[in-house]
């Protein structure tokens, strides 16, 4: 007689959360985590010592709207180590595509686009990190709703990440309890704390719904429209790369524009800038372009603020672009053939060409959140001219943070590293030689920059060079 009590209760709530509104999942968690489990990619001939799943998680009943996941566990002991959850940012852009595939993750692909190689300085050495395609419509992230992809923007990314975290805790709960920290760059200057507010004020409201959040990092980030444009015409001019008069017009038209929608007359300085620069890379000022890939105009190029493809092997992007469209290659990654792009992209266009609220300034959420308590630290590589290091140091000035530690190099094995800065409540760290993607660039670096943000060590005197 128990049995059919307990169905009749089971049945009875289920009636009543849906009329209420609310969506009433039918899977079970750890079943599903197991089905996202990944046996091996094609073009794998290594073995790893680490768990990895991938697949979708409904943000939206209504509309439809799933985003997609690739997690990496920690190499070694990964119950004991944080979670760190990378985002890219475009807008438009796969954090799969270059924070997994070219940057932090421990799958890199090879020049042939069918193979991959394991990446010596994966971040999942030291954390389990968790990469998600967001907003929907990038990568293999969609909705059911085709609107859906012309009205993204800030306000319902951040909203919709944070319904994905919640959600992902439930399917794998035993990294419920594990420290949390979120990481990324570029515009995810904006996605990254706007996340981490959202996670902040829901923890506030919904206690049994907390997330362990203990802090973030971005690096090459877009901060402030305008403390950020006069930063990169700054660099553009005193690197040699534009003219005194671009210089001039560019601070006259475009320093109070906004990155995502500037006006005609910015894109038209824009493009003056992009003739006198010449075919560089612009995320990369002293490295070679790609050769495939024919030169993107800068104005082009500050609109899709998250996007990079090239690099010592400079046309790594190219090669995932092969490698994510193999058939077999989706198939491993549980990719469901109703729902894969017809092409699958690095970045779109359709996203970042119709994306709708930006912030003109994110300033205000770091303010809150150093008066939470997190540990925030930002970093720069030096050379990219996109999100240069003088937008990141304009922008954290204008926090107006005392100053608790010296402006000092940091080094890696004798050789300066780059050089920080402590404010009380964020940590300002250059990275040398690096361009926009710090860890494409200087892997090692990059490496030695996690760990020392993980542990909030701020690279500690044990990591710096000594005469003696």
């Amino acid at each position: 007689m128990a049995r059919p009590t307990w169905v009749f209760l089971q049945l009875f709530t289920i009636v009543a959360f849906l009329h209420l509104g609310i969506a009433v999942s039918t899977e079970n968690p750890l079943r599903q985590q197991e089905l996202d489990r990944i046996a091996e990619l094609p073009g794998q001939n290594f073995e790893v010592k680490f768990g990895h799943y991938s697949g979708y998680i409904t943000v939206n009943e209504e509309s439809g709207r799933a985003l997609f996941y690739w997690f990496f566990e920690a190499t070694e002991d990964s119950a004991s180590k944080p979670l760190v959850l990378w985002l890219n940012g475009g807008p438009g852009c796969s954090s799969i595509a270059f924070g997994e595939a070219e940057e932090i993750g421990p799958f890199h692909i090879n020049a042939d686009g069918k193979s991959v190689y394991l990446n010596p300085y994966s971040w999942n050495e030291v954390a389990n990190v968790l990469f998600l395609d967001s907003p929907a419509g990038v990568g293999f992230s969609y909705s059911n709703t085709s609107s859906d992809l012309m009205n993204n923007g800030d306000k319902r990314t951040a909203e919709d990440s944070l319904a994905f975290l919640l959600k992902w805790f439930e399917r794998f709960p035993q990294f419920k309890e594990s420290d949390f920290y979120i990481t990324g760059e570029s515009y995810g200057g904006h996605y990254v704390p706007q996340l981490s507010q959202a996670i902040v004020r829901n923890n506030l409201l919904f206690k049994e719904k907390s997330i362990n959040l203990k802090g973030y990092m971005v690096g090459n980030a877009l901060f402030d429209d305008h403390h950020d444009h006069v930063g990169v015409f700054e660099f553009l001019w005193s690197t040699g790369l534009i003219s005194d008069q671009t210089y001039k017009q560019l601070n006259l038209r475009c320093a109070n524009e906004s990155f995502v929608h500037p006006s005609a007359s910015c894109d038209e300085i824009l493009e003056v800038a992009d003739k006198e620069i010449g075919n560089i890379d612009h995320y990369s000022i002293f490295t070679p372009p790609c050769s495939e890939v024919s030169s993107n105009r800068l104005r082009k190029r500050m609109h899709m603020v998250g996007r990079i493809g090239e690099r010592y092997d400079p046309c790594t992007e190219q090669h995932s672009v092969a490698y994510f469209n193999l058939p077999e290659v989706q198939q491993a990654l549980h990719v469901d053939p109703k729902f894969a792009p017809s092409k699958w992209e690095t970045c779109s266009y359709v996203i970042n060409g119709n994306w709708k609220d930006s912030a003109g300034s994110v300033l205000d959420i770091y303010r809150e959140l150093i008066q939470a308590g997190l540990r925030i630290w930002v970093f720069s590589g030096d050379t990219d001219a996109v999100l240069p290091i003088t937008s990141t140091r304009y922008s954290v000035d204008a926090l107006k943070l005392p100053v608790i530690g010296p402006w000092r190099a940091w080094y890696d094995e004798g050789q300066v590293g780059g050089w920080i800065q402590e404010y009380e409540g964020v940590t300002l760290v250059s990275v040398r030689g690096a361009g926009h993607e710090v860890p494409l660039h200087q892997p090692k670096l990059a490496l030695q920059l996690f760990k020392a943000f993980l542990a909030g060590n701020s690279l500690s005197p044990l990591q710096l060079h000594s005469d003696t």
